[in-house]
């Protein structure tokens, strides 16, 4: 059965912002759209059937301005009645991703996200992408020469935030992702590590010096010893990396200023219970202006 790529619709502007986004990137996999309505139950029948044919339309209406814009791609339309968070994850999980929008605070402003989409990120085992309000194909590209925005020049680079620390290894399936979606845009991947100084450092005890440097320079041998294998899997596309002391979080925010996507991964958790994504991912989901993509691992 062929994977599509799938993006919910709620008629927000947020959502309308992630439906583009998943037409575009439906395009760049050769895969076909999915677009999907999930619909809460009314109260009273008229009311419930009538808000039903409301949205189906909306939904038509959405699918035919997408195929008149992206006419090389498949575009197919879906309508469930349930909880959101539930119906997203499950679609989530028949998908090669899933597309999310959210709320932006102004143009670098981050995110505001809803509980629906914290819990469909936390929940489900395939990647997740929140797109803002307000994104467009050529937010994802280099200005022009003259410095106007165009969705006909190169895209900017893809950041990586990777943490190499992880007592089982860095995620494959993170910097899978990564890799491929550098390459589906032919253009660079920026990976970029955090790593904490050793505590005393802190404090401002100088009872060894060199050891601060020295820490340094095994994280970024690290992240080049790890990167190595994938950029020859991936030869054409440009690599550079980052380890830089200090939180994790504003050293992946930082570097994706600049950037046409951001991914981050989140360590799957076996509690049902509660929202579960880590801190680097939840802060970088807030911060980053970029469409953020979230890969589970581990």
């Amino acid at each position: 059965m062929t994977r599509t790529v799938t993006a919910g619709l709620d008629g927000s502007p947020e959502s309308r912002a992630a439906v583009e986004w998943a037409a575009r990137e439906a395009a760049l996999r050769d895969l076909p759209l999915r677009i999907l309505h999930v619909r809460e139950p009314e109260a009273g029948l008229d009311a419930d059937a009538a808000a039903a044919e409301e949205w189906a339309r909306t939904v038509r209406e959405s699918a035919a301005g997408l195929r008149l814009r992206h006419p090389a791609i498949e575009v197919v339309t879906d309508q469930v009645t349930g909880d959101p968070a539930a119906a997203l994850a499950e679609a989530a999980d028949g998908a090669e991703l899933l597309a999310l929008g959210s709320r932006g605070l102004g143009r670098l402003g981050g995110f505001l996200i809803g509980s629906a989409g914290l819990s469909v990120i936390a929940h489900t085992m395939r990647p997740v992408v929140l797109v803002r309000a307000g994104e467009q194909a050529a937010d994802e590209h280099q200005p022009d020469p003259s410095g106007v925005p165009s969705a006909a020049t190169p895209f900017k680079p893809v950041v990586l935030g990777l943490d190499i620390d992880d007592p089982e290894g860095p995620s494959e399936a993170l910097l899978e992702f990564a890799f491929d979606a550098a390459a589906r845009r032919g253009t660079a991947l920026r990976v970029v590590h955090g790593w904490t100084p050793p505590p005393y450092a802190a404090y401002g005890i100088p009872a060894d010096p060199p050891v601060v440097p020295v820490f340094g320079r095994r994280a970024s041998a690290l992240l080049t010893k790890v990167l190595r294998p994938w950029r020859q899997k991936f030869p054409d596309v440009e690599v550079s990396e980052a380890s830089r002391a200090g939180n994790a979080a504003p050293v992946v925010v930082d570097a994706a200023r600049d950037a046409s996507l951001v991914v981050v991964g989140r360590r799957i958790r076996t509690s049902p219970y509660g929202v579960h994504i880590g801190h680097v991912t939840q802060a970088v989901l807030h911060h980053a202006g970029a469409p953020v993509a979230v890969v589970a691992h581990g």
